[in-house]
């Protein structure tokens, strides 16, 4: 394997995970569900940033990053406040609850979605755990 080997990989298992996230009651939005999980996470890891922050580390464009947040808001998935320093500024974090629509998602189950993806989901799907160990550890 090379690097565009586990690049491809990587995309491949987005596709995946992104057609196991249940999308009922959701509505039509102008973002995909992988760029507002791509924000989500970056606010996860960056809590109290902002709008221009996120875009910056993402790649994604600023009004990509606006949409997204207004989805995560009306999900009750992150929570806003004025920056206490620069009034003009809003900062993002996540919700110190799951949302409901955040545990819907989570509970998803993963194993329709590996059926269609493989011939072997449960080897699939072991493989996966024992990496998702393996990488943690690196952290």
């Amino acid at each position: 394997m090379n690097v565009d080997d586990l690049f491809l990989l990587g995309v491949r298992l987005q596709k995946i995970a992104e057609s196991a996230i249940p999308a009922e009651g959701i509505g039509d939005h102008p973002t995909s569900t992988r760029t507002v999980l791509i924000v989500a996470a970056d606010i996860r890891d960056h809590p109290g940033t902002t709008v221009t922050e996120v875009a910056r580390r993402t790649g994604l464009v600023q009004s990509q990053v606006s949409n997204c947040v207004s989805r995560l808001r009306s999900a009750e998935a992150l929570v806003t406040e004025p920056d206490p320093t620069d009034g003009r500024r809003t900062l993002l974090r996540p919700s110190p609850e799951p949302s409901p629509r955040m545990k819907t998602v989570r509970e998803a189950p993963i194993a329709p979605a590996l059926a269609a993806a493989t011939d072997a989901p449960e080897e699939v799907l072991a493989l996966l755990e024992r990496l998702e160990r393996l990488l943690k550890r690196a952290d």
